[in-house]
Protein backbone atom coordinates (compact mmCIF):
# COMPACT_ATOMS: atom_id res chain seq x y z
CA UNK A 1 0.00 0.00 0.00
CA UNK A 2 1.19 3.63 -0.86
CA UNK A 3 -0.53 6.67 0.83
CA UNK A 4 -0.67 9.37 -1.85
CA UNK A 5 -0.80 13.24 -0.63
CA UNK A 6 -3.90 14.64 -2.87
CA UNK A 7 -3.89 18.56 -3.98
CA UNK A 8 -6.78 19.36 -1.62
CA UNK A 9 -4.68 17.65 1.46
CA UNK A 10 -6.25 15.00 1.67
CA UNK A 11 -4.54 11.31 1.68
CA UNK A 12 -5.16 8.31 -0.66
CA UNK A 13 -4.58 4.72 -0.27
CA UNK A 14 -3.40 2.86 -3.60
CA UNK A 15 -2.30 -0.53 -3.90
CA UNK A 16 1.34 -0.55 -5.60
CA UNK A 17 2.16 -4.21 -5.31
CA UNK A 18 0.76 -7.82 -4.24
CA UNK A 19 2.07 -10.64 -2.36
CA UNK A 20 2.05 -13.93 -3.69
CA UNK A 21 2.99 -16.37 -1.22
CA UNK A 22 2.23 -19.62 -3.77
CA UNK A 23 5.10 -17.46 -6.48
CA UNK A 24 8.38 -19.04 -6.76
CA UNK A 25 10.94 -18.06 -4.23
CA UNK A 26 12.30 -14.82 -4.40
CA UNK A 27 9.22 -13.75 -6.95
CA UNK A 28 6.70 -13.27 -3.75
CA UNK A 29 6.41 -9.62 -3.68
CA UNK A 30 5.46 -7.77 -7.07
CA UNK A 31 6.17 -4.33 -7.05
CA UNK A 32 4.37 -0.97 -9.69
CA UNK A 33 7.36 1.26 -9.46
CA UNK A 34 5.76 3.82 -10.96
CA UNK A 35 2.83 4.28 -9.35
CA UNK A 36 4.48 4.81 -6.03
CA UNK A 37 4.54 8.42 -4.68
CA UNK A 38 7.81 9.91 -3.05
CA UNK A 39 6.91 12.54 -1.27
CA UNK A 40 10.13 14.64 -2.38
CA UNK A 41 10.98 17.57 -4.54
CA UNK A 42 12.68 15.18 -7.58
CA UNK A 43 9.70 12.44 -6.70
CA UNK A 44 12.55 9.78 -6.83
CA UNK A 45 13.13 7.25 -4.30
CA UNK A 46 15.88 8.66 -1.61
CA UNK A 47 19.18 7.24 -1.57
CA UNK A 48 20.06 5.57 1.20
CA UNK A 49 24.33 6.42 1.36
CA UNK A 50 25.97 8.77 3.61
CA UNK A 51 28.82 10.22 1.06
CA UNK A 52 28.96 9.70 -2.58
CA UNK A 53 31.63 7.32 -4.35
CA UNK A 54 35.14 9.01 -4.37
CA UNK A 55 35.67 8.66 -8.22
CA UNK A 56 39.44 8.15 -10.03
CA UNK A 57 42.41 9.91 -8.86
CA UNK A 58 40.85 10.21 -4.94
CA UNK A 59 41.26 7.82 -2.45
CA UNK A 60 38.68 7.02 0.09
CA UNK A 61 39.48 8.47 3.94
CA UNK A 62 37.14 7.31 6.64
CA UNK A 63 35.56 9.43 8.82
CA UNK A 64 36.42 8.53 12.55
CA UNK A 65 33.14 7.60 14.34
CA UNK A 66 30.71 7.08 11.94
CA UNK A 67 29.56 4.45 10.21
CA UNK A 68 31.54 2.82 7.19
CA UNK A 69 29.56 4.79 4.10
CA UNK A 70 30.55 8.28 5.55
CA UNK A 71 34.31 9.09 4.42
CA UNK A 72 35.84 12.35 2.22
CA UNK A 73 37.34 12.27 -0.99
CA UNK A 74 40.98 13.23 -0.88
CA UNK A 75 43.16 13.86 -4.43
CA UNK A 76 46.00 11.77 -4.56
CA UNK A 77 49.14 13.97 -3.92
CA UNK A 78 52.11 14.62 -7.09
CA UNK A 79 53.29 11.67 -8.51
CA UNK A 80 50.39 9.19 -7.46
CA UNK A 81 47.13 7.72 -8.98
CA UNK A 82 44.37 5.45 -8.69
CA UNK A 83 42.45 4.78 -11.60
CA UNK A 84 39.35 2.89 -10.03
CA UNK A 85 36.40 4.26 -7.89
CA UNK A 86 36.24 4.05 -4.12
CA UNK A 87 40.27 3.35 -3.77
CA UNK A 88 41.21 2.73 -0.90
CA UNK A 89 44.94 4.05 -1.38
CA UNK A 90 46.99 5.74 -3.99
CA UNK A 91 49.23 3.93 -6.21
CA UNK A 92 53.06 6.03 -6.79
CA UNK A 93 54.08 6.07 -10.36
CA UNK A 94 57.44 4.52 -11.66
CA UNK A 95 60.66 6.58 -11.79
CA UNK A 96 60.17 7.44 -15.26
CA UNK A 97 56.97 8.88 -14.89
CA UNK A 98 54.26 11.34 -13.56
CA UNK A 99 50.45 11.73 -12.52
CA UNK A 100 48.28 13.10 -15.06
CA UNK A 101 46.28 16.61 -13.36
CA UNK A 102 43.50 14.70 -12.99
CA UNK A 103 45.66 11.63 -10.89
CA UNK A 104 43.98 8.70 -12.58
CA UNK A 105 47.06 7.88 -15.07
CA UNK A 106 51.39 7.67 -14.45
CA UNK A 107 52.62 9.63 -17.90
CA UNK A 108 55.95 9.49 -19.05
CA UNK A 109 58.21 12.52 -17.26
CA UNK A 110 59.12 15.49 -19.93
CA UNK A 111 62.44 15.46 -20.49
CA UNK A 112 64.88 18.26 -20.77
CA UNK A 113 68.21 18.66 -22.61
CA UNK A 114 70.02 21.32 -24.59
CA UNK A 115 68.51 20.33 -28.16
CA UNK A 116 68.69 21.70 -32.12
CA UNK A 117 65.12 22.36 -31.91
CA UNK A 118 65.10 24.75 -29.63
CA UNK A 119 66.64 28.20 -29.70
CA UNK A 120 69.05 28.26 -27.56
CA UNK A 121 70.59 25.19 -29.52
CA UNK A 122 69.65 26.94 -32.58
CA UNK A 123 71.85 29.96 -31.40
CA UNK A 124 74.81 28.25 -30.52
CA UNK A 125 75.01 25.84 -33.13
CA UNK A 126 74.66 29.17 -35.61
CA UNK A 127 77.79 30.32 -33.79
CA UNK A 128 79.71 27.43 -34.08
CA UNK A 129 79.47 26.67 -37.41
CA UNK A 130 79.76 30.48 -38.13
CA UNK A 131 83.32 30.72 -36.32
CA UNK A 132 84.56 26.88 -38.14
CA UNK A 133 83.21 28.48 -41.55
CA UNK A 134 85.28 31.86 -41.12
CA UNK A 135 88.31 29.61 -39.77
CA UNK A 136 88.32 28.13 -43.30
CA UNK A 137 87.69 31.19 -44.62
CA UNK A 138 91.33 32.54 -43.22
CA UNK A 139 92.54 29.11 -44.14
CA UNK A 140 91.72 29.94 -47.50
CA UNK A 141 92.82 33.75 -47.51
CA UNK A 142 96.68 32.01 -45.92
CA UNK A 143 96.69 29.62 -48.57
CA UNK A 144 96.51 31.85 -51.22
CA UNK A 145 98.73 34.27 -49.70
CA UNK A 146 101.27 31.85 -48.38
CA UNK A 147 104.23 33.16 -49.98
CA UNK A 148 103.61 36.87 -48.60
CA UNK A 149 105.72 37.67 -45.91
CA UNK A 150 102.90 38.65 -43.46
CA UNK A 151 101.38 34.97 -43.84
CA UNK A 152 105.06 33.68 -43.85
CA UNK A 153 106.19 35.77 -40.47
CA UNK A 154 106.47 33.62 -37.41
CA UNK A 155 106.09 30.12 -39.05
CA UNK A 156 103.26 30.06 -41.25
CA UNK A 157 103.19 26.01 -40.39
CA UNK A 158 102.22 27.19 -37.03
CA UNK A 159 99.53 29.40 -37.93
CA UNK A 160 98.07 26.74 -40.34
CA UNK A 161 98.02 24.48 -37.49
CA UNK A 162 96.25 27.09 -35.23
CA UNK A 163 93.81 27.98 -37.33
CA UNK A 164 92.70 24.19 -37.92
CA UNK A 165 92.94 23.60 -33.82
CA UNK A 166 90.49 27.06 -33.98
CA UNK A 167 88.43 25.20 -36.10
CA UNK A 168 88.32 22.10 -34.27
CA UNK A 169 87.43 24.00 -30.96
CA UNK A 170 84.73 25.68 -32.54
CA UNK A 171 83.12 21.98 -34.26
CA UNK A 172 83.51 19.99 -30.62
CA UNK A 173 80.81 22.76 -28.99
CA UNK A 174 78.21 20.76 -31.27
CA UNK A 175 79.14 17.81 -29.18
CA UNK A 176 77.23 19.81 -26.01
CA UNK A 177 73.71 20.03 -28.24
CA UNK A 178 71.44 17.13 -28.43
CA UNK A 179 70.37 14.32 -25.88
CA UNK A 180 73.65 13.13 -24.13
CA UNK A 181 74.81 10.04 -25.03
CA UNK A 182 77.61 7.35 -24.04
CA UNK A 183 80.10 8.27 -27.00
CA UNK A 184 78.79 12.12 -26.84
CA UNK A 185 79.87 12.33 -23.41
CA UNK A 186 82.98 10.76 -23.41
CA UNK A 187 83.91 13.00 -26.66
CA UNK A 188 82.98 16.35 -25.57
CA UNK A 189 85.52 16.67 -23.27
CA UNK A 190 88.31 15.10 -24.67
CA UNK A 191 87.75 16.37 -28.11
CA UNK A 192 87.53 20.01 -26.57
CA UNK A 193 90.32 19.71 -24.21
CA UNK A 194 92.92 18.28 -27.19
CA UNK A 195 91.97 20.57 -29.64
CA UNK A 196 92.33 23.65 -26.79
CA UNK A 197 95.75 22.39 -25.89
CA UNK A 198 96.79 22.08 -29.41
CA UNK A 199 95.72 26.09 -30.27
CA UNK A 200 97.30 27.31 -26.95
CA UNK A 201 100.67 25.30 -27.55
CA UNK A 202 100.82 26.66 -31.01
CA UNK A 203 100.88 30.15 -29.13
CA UNK A 204 103.08 28.77 -26.75
CA UNK A 205 105.50 28.34 -29.26
CA UNK A 206 104.86 31.03 -31.12
CA UNK A 207 105.88 33.39 -28.68
CA UNK A 208 108.72 31.50 -27.86
CA UNK A 209 109.92 32.28 -31.41
CA UNK A 210 109.06 35.28 -31.20
CA UNK A 211 111.32 35.76 -28.29
CA UNK A 212 114.14 33.67 -30.17
CA UNK A 213 113.82 36.09 -33.31
CA UNK A 214 114.54 38.93 -30.90
CA UNK A 215 117.51 37.35 -29.39
CA UNK A 216 118.83 36.54 -32.99
CA UNK A 217 118.74 40.10 -33.59
CA UNK A 218 121.29 41.46 -30.78
CA UNK A 219 124.54 40.47 -30.67
CA UNK A 220 125.77 36.41 -29.67
CA UNK A 221 122.42 35.76 -29.89
CA UNK A 222 122.35 33.79 -33.09
CA UNK A 223 122.65 30.51 -31.24
CA UNK A 224 118.86 31.02 -30.28
CA UNK A 225 117.36 30.01 -33.23
CA UNK A 226 119.52 27.21 -33.75
CA UNK A 227 118.62 25.36 -30.78
CA UNK A 228 114.71 26.40 -31.46
CA UNK A 229 114.09 25.46 -35.42
CA UNK A 230 110.81 24.16 -37.00
CA UNK A 231 111.61 20.87 -36.03
CA UNK A 232 112.03 21.77 -32.29
CA UNK A 233 108.94 23.66 -32.53
CA UNK A 234 106.53 20.84 -34.36
CA UNK A 235 108.16 18.42 -31.57
CA UNK A 236 107.30 21.18 -28.36
CA UNK A 237 103.60 21.35 -29.79
CA UNK A 238 103.56 17.59 -30.54
CA UNK A 239 104.67 17.05 -26.79
CA UNK A 240 102.58 18.85 -24.81
CA UNK A 241 99.17 18.11 -26.94
CA UNK A 242 100.50 14.69 -26.09
CA UNK A 243 100.31 15.01 -22.61
CA UNK A 244 96.75 16.34 -22.62
CA UNK A 245 96.02 13.43 -24.49
CA UNK A 246 97.11 11.20 -21.95
CA UNK A 247 95.02 12.84 -19.52
CA UNK A 248 92.14 12.95 -21.37
CA UNK A 249 93.06 8.74 -21.99
CA UNK A 250 93.40 8.43 -18.16
CA UNK A 251 90.35 10.22 -17.42
CA UNK A 252 87.99 7.60 -20.00
CA UNK A 253 89.84 4.60 -18.82
CA UNK A 254 89.44 5.47 -14.77
CA UNK A 255 86.04 7.45 -14.53
CA UNK A 256 84.73 7.63 -17.97
CA UNK A 257 81.88 10.83 -18.10
CA UNK A 258 78.30 8.96 -18.63
CA UNK A 259 75.05 9.99 -19.55
CA UNK A 260 72.85 10.80 -16.31
CA UNK A 261 69.15 11.28 -15.69
CA UNK A 262 68.92 13.92 -13.11
CA UNK A 263 65.72 14.13 -11.59
CA UNK A 264 66.64 16.71 -8.47
CA UNK A 265 65.88 20.14 -10.64
CA UNK A 266 62.21 18.77 -11.37
CA UNK A 267 59.55 16.65 -9.99
CA UNK A 268 57.96 16.66 -13.37
CA UNK A 269 60.75 16.81 -15.25
CA UNK A 270 63.68 14.13 -16.55
CA UNK A 271 66.99 16.57 -17.25
CA UNK A 272 69.58 14.80 -19.31
CA UNK A 273 73.10 15.67 -18.77
CA UNK A 274 76.81 14.34 -18.43
CA UNK A 275 78.00 13.69 -15.33
CA UNK A 276 81.99 13.77 -15.66
CA UNK A 277 82.42 10.88 -13.76
CA UNK A 278 86.27 11.83 -12.21
CA UNK A 279 85.87 15.57 -11.29
CA UNK A 280 89.94 15.56 -10.60
CA UNK A 281 90.39 14.05 -14.71
CA UNK A 282 87.90 17.35 -15.60
CA UNK A 283 90.14 19.63 -13.28
CA UNK A 284 93.52 18.18 -14.49
CA UNK A 285 92.56 18.83 -17.88
CA UNK A 286 91.02 22.75 -17.27
CA UNK A 287 94.12 22.89 -15.08
CA UNK A 288 96.83 22.09 -18.14
CA UNK A 289 94.86 24.08 -20.68
CA UNK A 290 95.60 26.82 -17.81
CA UNK A 291 99.04 26.17 -17.26
CA UNK A 292 99.54 26.65 -20.76
CA UNK A 293 97.60 29.77 -21.16
CA UNK A 294 99.16 31.36 -18.46
CA UNK A 295 102.80 31.08 -19.34
CA UNK A 296 101.90 31.90 -23.01
CA UNK A 297 100.19 35.21 -21.40
CA UNK A 298 103.31 35.60 -19.17
CA UNK A 299 105.55 35.41 -22.08
CA UNK A 300 103.75 37.49 -24.55
CA UNK A 301 103.82 40.01 -22.03
CA UNK A 302 106.73 40.37 -21.16
CA UNK A 303 107.64 40.43 -24.89
CA UNK A 304 104.56 42.69 -25.74
CA UNK A 305 107.48 46.38 -26.14
CA UNK A 306 109.78 44.30 -28.46
CA UNK A 307 110.50 46.46 -31.94
CA UNK A 308 107.61 46.85 -34.31
CA UNK A 309 108.59 44.07 -36.71
CA UNK A 310 108.35 41.55 -34.04
CA UNK A 311 104.78 43.38 -32.07
CA UNK A 312 102.80 39.57 -33.00
CA UNK A 313 103.48 39.15 -29.30
CA UNK A 314 100.60 42.50 -28.94
CA UNK A 315 98.58 40.54 -30.43
CA UNK A 316 98.82 37.33 -28.45
CA UNK A 317 98.98 39.21 -25.07
CA UNK A 318 95.71 40.28 -25.64
CA UNK A 319 94.23 37.68 -27.33
CA UNK A 320 95.14 35.18 -23.98
CA UNK A 321 93.62 37.64 -22.03
CA UNK A 322 90.39 37.31 -23.15
CA UNK A 323 90.64 33.33 -23.34
CA UNK A 324 92.00 33.57 -19.48
CA UNK A 325 89.22 35.83 -18.34
CA UNK A 326 86.93 33.84 -20.65
CA UNK A 327 87.60 30.66 -18.59
CA UNK A 328 88.09 32.22 -15.56
CA UNK A 329 84.29 33.39 -15.58
CA UNK A 330 83.49 29.98 -16.96
CA UNK A 331 83.97 28.40 -13.54
CA UNK A 332 81.38 29.79 -11.28
CA UNK A 333 79.21 30.25 -14.01
CA UNK A 334 79.54 26.40 -14.80
CA UNK A 335 79.26 25.26 -11.12
CA UNK A 336 75.64 27.67 -10.66
CA UNK A 337 74.15 26.56 -13.68
CA UNK A 338 71.14 23.57 -13.61
CA UNK A 339 70.92 21.44 -16.40
CA UNK A 340 71.17 22.04 -19.90
CA UNK A 341 72.36 25.54 -18.83
CA UNK A 342 75.48 24.29 -18.13
CA UNK A 343 76.25 22.43 -21.48
CA UNK A 344 75.65 25.98 -22.68
CA UNK A 345 77.52 27.96 -20.08
CA UNK A 346 80.78 25.52 -21.20
CA UNK A 347 79.64 26.28 -25.14
CA UNK A 348 79.23 30.08 -24.78
CA UNK A 349 82.91 29.92 -22.68
CA UNK A 350 84.58 27.94 -26.07
CA UNK A 351 83.14 30.24 -28.59
CA UNK A 352 84.15 33.28 -27.49
CA UNK A 353 87.63 32.39 -26.09
CA UNK A 354 87.65 30.73 -29.69
CA UNK A 355 86.75 34.00 -31.22
CA UNK A 356 89.15 36.28 -29.13
CA UNK A 357 91.93 34.41 -30.19
CA UNK A 358 91.10 34.15 -34.22
CA UNK A 359 89.70 37.96 -34.29
CA UNK A 360 92.85 39.04 -32.18
CA UNK A 361 95.63 36.53 -33.91
CA UNK A 362 94.47 36.65 -37.54
CA UNK A 363 92.47 40.20 -37.72
CA UNK A 364 95.12 41.97 -38.00
CA UNK A 365 97.05 39.77 -40.95
CA UNK A 366 93.92 39.66 -42.88
CA UNK A 367 93.50 42.92 -42.74
CA UNK A 368 97.32 43.83 -44.01
CA UNK A 369 96.30 40.92 -46.67
CA UNK A 370 93.17 42.15 -48.04
CA UNK A 371 92.80 46.12 -47.69
CA UNK A 372 96.90 47.45 -46.77
CA UNK A 373 98.92 45.26 -49.77
CA UNK A 374 101.33 47.64 -49.48
CA UNK A 375 102.56 46.39 -45.96
CA UNK A 376 102.58 43.45 -46.80
CA UNK A 377 106.04 43.14 -48.05
CA UNK A 378 109.41 42.23 -46.37
CA UNK A 379 110.54 45.86 -46.62
CA UNK A 380 107.61 46.81 -44.44
CA UNK A 381 107.52 43.95 -42.12
CA UNK A 382 111.24 44.79 -41.29
CA UNK A 383 111.06 48.14 -41.23
CA UNK A 384 112.15 50.34 -37.60
CA UNK A 385 110.06 53.14 -36.45
CA UNK A 386 111.92 56.94 -36.37
CA UNK A 387 113.71 57.47 -33.51
CA UNK A 388 112.47 60.97 -32.36
CA UNK A 389 115.28 63.41 -31.29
Amino acid sequence: MNWAWLQDGSVQVENVGVIDESAPAGQELTLDEDRIFWNFESKKPPRSVCSESCPPGTRVARKKGEPVCCFDCISCAEGEVSNTTDSAECSRCPEDFWSSPERDLCIPKGVEFLSYQESLGISLMTASLLGALICAVVLGIFTRYRNTPVVKANNSELSFLLLLSLKLCFLCSLLFIGRPRLWTCQLRHAAFGISFVLCVSCILVKTMVVLAVFRTSRPGGNASLKWFGAGQQRGTVLVLTSFQAAICTAWLVSASPTPHKNMRYHIDKIVYECVVGSVAGFGALLGYIGILAFLSFLLAFLARNLPDNFNEAKFITFSMLIFCAVWISFVPAYISSPGKYADAVEIFAILASSFGLLVALFGPKCYIILLRPERNTKKALMGRPTTKR
